[in-house]
């Protein structure tokens, strides 16, 4: 049996925070998991700035309401869950992606949790475990599954690694750079073929 695991954001829909920058005008919500390798550091930011603005979730679920998937995105998806398992492992949260997944088609979405104050702030975050991304792949080996994996970030290259086989989905130069070894896709096309050889090296591996 195979998984295919897909991260979300610059995957199949757009970037929530640069999103949320482009409404404010706040150019430091621009940095995401493709800029800043840790996690913690760019979520503290994040919200240190929301704090200073007086923004909360309200503002940000307003900005994703008029955000749609990527063109061909939800076609990919159907693609996907015709031939294979589809699991969603992202670090964005339940409180952002319910409007993103009714549109996709509800596929199952692994995320986190921000915390929520009374008035709507943003007052943190729970992870949903350390390291998530590896850690599901490792559960999915664990359950005799195996894993082909696409990501654009920093914080997919744990789960490509840890997959039998890691796909970079529309990568910035500066992870196609560090990370080499995984191949490199640009469209959905692009990535349906990936996603094919890197099954058909499977089969072949195990015949």
């Amino acid at each position: 049996m195979r998984i295919v695991c897909l991260d979300l954001e610059g995957v199949l829909i757009p970037e929530v925070w640069i999103g949320v920058a482009e409404r404010t005008g706040i150019d430091a919500l621009r940095l995401t998991t493709r800029d800043e390798p840790d996690y913690d550091k760019l979520m503290t930011r994040r919200l240190e700035i929301l704090r200073e603005q007086g923004l909360g979730l309200p503002m940000i679920q307003e900005v994703i309401d008029g955000l749609d998937p990527l063109a061909g995105a939800s076609d990919f998806v159907g693609w996907l869950r015709e031939r294979y398992q589809l699991v969603i492992l992202s670090d964005t949260f339940y409180e952002f992606a319910e409007p993103f997944m009714r549109k996709l088609g509800w596929p199952t979405l692994l995320c986190h949790r921000l915390e929520i104050g009374a008035d709507g702030s943003v007052d943190g975050y729970l992870l949903r475990q350390p390291d998530p991304k590896r850690a599901a792949v490792k559960s999915f080996h664990a359950l005799r599954y195996e894993v082909i994996a696409a990501g654009d970030s920093y914080n997919d290259t744990a789960m490509l690694s840890e997959a039998d086989a890691g796909i970079l989905f529309r990568p910035p130069d500066n992870v196609i750079r560090e990370f080499p070894q995984f191949p490199v896709a640009t469209e959905f096309r692009d990535l349906q073929r990936e996603i094919e050889a890197a099954a058909q090296r499977l089969d072949d591996a195990t015949a």
